[in-house]
């Protein structure tokens, strides 16, 4: 009797594989997978790095779009083409395939690392290879960023999953087939929330009075990554292996999308989703995560062709863009593929169900290939792979320890800390949530260092929090993208912003020096920097207030040499330019004598007696 492949089961007691037959095989003596040849009649592949010769596939594209982008300017964007007029008669839908890549420490099927720095084919095991012999030993560590992530989007996850093999024919696919869970998946029925706040078309809000729509998610499944292609012209592509079964997830969400707008926010919500719970670590801008999106329009209640695309039915006849490596990339070539369709249509022709390519600058989409089926990639059942058993066990653990969701961390910084939610969501999305907690752990700091001063009442703390997120935001972020520095390399600590903003918030200085002092701090070195408290004794730069005859002498003279501007604010109604004149007292003052807010009532009350 031929030996079988017992499950593999996962649980939180026993995390032991369990084969009854399974072989490791060892490396090979004098194997250089680093070197490795792939010739063929057409080109050469080659694994080894031409010295400065090799141009990365992904850089290619971007320089190439340049001269794209260019010329684009001049054209219609593909939003505000002739199709728009139409779109009150054309719906459209569009369903979304999203591959991530997890934050594992070993590849799906082989114990070789995963890394995004190393040299070219530095991590490859046999099997990634596709060496004769080799067999793919599923490693369940693999599968714990992927739960983490099917319970962040409240699928169902199942006990019993398997893999099946696609197949087809590439240059970065060395086994000619694909390890996925096609039949199978691990999870499935999950959903998204998004609302207005994540930058959902407006229009795509059905029901009275809701601020949001629900985006359901099909499944979840694990699937193994592709090599790395780098062309070196004219017709050699170098293949870097090290990504040959990096662990993927695909999430493929229901045909619930109606607006290029609201097929961006989903993805970049998937990211957030995806980042928090730590299940990813590279994102859209790094490669790390990439979406396929399948686009189709149908007249508003028609039956389309009454095509049926994941039991959703009446669609029209569907294309699938692949590979789009960017939020705007989804929401631009989402638009060009619907304006087409649509034009197709318009002029009596017929859509077909193909695949296309979209590239940045573009404004219309092209052609690819006939659209792939199921016969196409010839699915079946992997027979070297046990199937996965998941106990309820380890799901009820993971939901429990689950980190903190987006969409909760968000409601409580707005509660906690009296931001906006414009400020909030801009603190979480940078720097993967890095910004918001140095803005908490600062808010808290100066709350402490005002509250020892004797200054803790309500509309003080109220402030606190506004306060920092603006500073953090604008003033610090501001320094930061002026000479193009990253957030990791700032030096700037919680206490040293924390003592300058209390020192602010007492009145020991101004807004202005305030500023004076971030620059300095900012361009010092850490090593060498004295305390933000000394820096303002030494320099003699504490408030020394001037009264409020002062204030108004100040006022007046700079009223006197400008009744333009007079007469523009009070005969115009150009309110705004009120804190024109407060510039001009801060300025023309003695360092340190005026308050920008005591500067601006006293010309509020000159202007408007």
């Amino acid at each position: 009797m031929p030996l079988q492949p017992r499950p593999i089961t996962l649980s939180l007691r026993q995390t032991c594989l369990y084969y009854a037959c399974r072989s490791r095989l060892s490396p090979l003596a004098g194997v250089q997978p680093r070197h490795q040849q792939f010739s063929g009649s057409a080109y050469r592949f080659e694994t080894a790095k031409a010295a400065d010769a090799a141009v990365p596939l992904r850089k290619q594209l971007k320089e190439e779009a340049k001269q794209r982008k260019k010329s684009a300017k001049s054209a219609k964007s593909p939003g505000n083409n002739a199709a728009d007029p139409l779109l009150d008669k054309w719906e459209l839908t569009v369903g979304i395939e999203v591959h991530a890549e997890l934050n594992t420490a070993h590849k799906l099927f082989s114990t070789a690392r995963t890394s995004l720095n190393a040299e070219p084919n530095e991590h490859v095991a046999r099997f990634d290879a596709a060496l004769p012999g080799a067999q793919p030993a599923f490693q369940k560590a693999t599968l714990i960023p992927a739960l983490r992530a099917a319970l962040a989007m409240d699928c169902d996850i199942q006990s019993r999953s398997s893999w099946d093999r696609k197949h087809y024919f590439y240059q970065d696919q060395p086994n000619g087939y694909q390890i996925t869970q096609y039949y199978e998946p691990f999870a499935r029925s999950g959903s998204l929330t998004l609302t207005l706040e994540d930058g959902i078309d407006p229009n795509d809000i059905s029901e009275p009075g809701a601020t949001g729509l629900t985006i359901g998610i099909k499944q979840i499944q694990m699937e193994q990554d592709t090599a790395k292609t780098a062309l070196q012209p004219p017709s050699t592509y170098l293949l870097d292996f090290n990504r040959v079964s990096h662990p993927l997830i695909e999430i493929i969400t229901l045909p619930q999308i109606h607006s290029p707008a609201t097929a961006a926010a989903t993805v970049r919500k998937i990211q957030s989703l995806l980042k928090s719970v730590d299940s990813c670590v590279a994102g859209m801008e790094t490669g790390g995560l990439r979406a396929d999106v399948n686009v189709s329009v149908r007249k508003r209640g028609s039956t389309g062709d009454n095509n049926e695309y994941s039991g959703v039915k009446g669609l029209g006849t569907r294309t699938e863009i692949k590979n789009l490596s960017s939020f705007k990339a989804v929401e631009d070539a989402v638009t060009a593929e619907r304006d087409r369709q649509i034009k197709v249509l318009e002029g009596g022709g017929v859509i077909e169900g193909e695949t296309r390519g979209w590239t940045i600058g573009s404004t219309e989409t092209t052609r690819l290939r006939s659209k792939e089926g199921e016969v196409d990639y010839r699915y079946m059942p992997d027979p070297d792979l046990p199937p996965v058993l998941i106990s309820s066990e380890l799901v009820n653990h993971l939901r429990k320890t689950l980190p903190e969701l987006p969409d909760s961390t968000i409601s409580r910084t707005l509660n906690d800390f009296g931001l906006s939610m414009k400020d909030a969501k801009t603190l979480f999305s940078f720097d993967d949530g890095e910004r918001l907690e140095y803005c908490a752990e600062t808010i808290d700091l100066v709350s402490n260092k005002i509250s020892a001063q004797g200054l803790n009442d309500d509309q003080n703390q109220a402030k606190v929090g506004k306060l920092v997120a603006n500073w953090v935001l604008h003033e610090i972020g501001g320094l930061l993208t002026s000479d193009g520095r990253e957030w990791s390399d700032l030096t700037i600590t919680t206490e040293e912003l924390a003592s300058l903003l209390a020192n602010l918030m007492s009145k020991q200085i101004t807004a202005r020096v305030g500023k004076q002092i971030l620059q300095q701090l900012y361009d010092e070195d850490s090593d060498d920097r004295i305390s933000v408290d000394a820096r303002i004794d030494d320099g003699n730069l504490r408030l020394r207030p001037i009264s409020r005859e002062e204030y108004i002498e100040l006022a007046q003279s700079i009223m006197d040499e400008n009744p333009d501007m007079v007469s523009a604010v009070r005969d115009k109604g150009q309110k705004g330019k009120t804190m024109w004149f407060v510039g001009q007292m801060v300025r023309r003052a003695e360092e340190g004598t005026v308050e920008a807010e005591k500067a601006k009532e006293i010309i509020e009350e000159l202007l408007f007696p």
